[in-house]
């Protein structure tokens, strides 16, 4: 082989490696900077990894959030309609956090199957539910609607 189109072919090769390489850790980055959502039932149901960063919301539940008198710790349940999931949270809520409201919480499921949010969500005005949480309260709807007409 000639030295001129060995040097080229030598080239092409490690430009190919290189874009391989630098796919290789895009792909990879993306991955791990994704979260997502679950609802309370797919947590409750174990569908949830413990440990990685993700989303949960519903409606807060009435009566659930309990304040710590010491400190800005927080604790309150969601609900999609089926199952509860209990969340806690240290910092400062959105001021139009409330109960009987939609949020979602951000952070990772502990071992007790109780998630450690880092970032609380509330909804921003009366007519308006963030779209997962929309969707998982219709899914559970559904599915009980079915329940009672198979049990008719």
């Amino acid at each position: 082989m000639h030295p001129l189109r060995r040097q080229r072919l030598q080239i092409v090769i490690l430009i190919i490696f290189a874009g391989a390489c630098a796919s290789a850790l895009i792909i990879y980055a993306l991955g791990q900077n994704a979260n997502f959502f679950y609802t309370p039932t797919q947590i409750e149901e174990g569908q949830a990894p413990k440990g990685t960063f993700i989303r949960a919301g519903g409606m807060v539940v009435e009566g659930s959030v309990k304040r710590d008198d010491i400190s800005l710790a927080v604790e309150f349940s969601v609900t999609d309609g089926a199952a509860i999931l209990r969340v806690r949270h240290i910092g400062i809520l959105p001021d139009l956090f409330a109960e009987g409201e939609a949020a979602i919480a951000a952070g990772r499921i502990d071992d007790n199957n109780i998630l450690q949010a880092t970032e609380v969500l509330a909804k921003h005005d009366e007519k308006y539910t963030p779209p997962e949480v929309a969707d998982s309260m219709n899914a559970t709807y559904q599915s009980r609607q079915e329940a009672k007409a198979e049990l008719k």
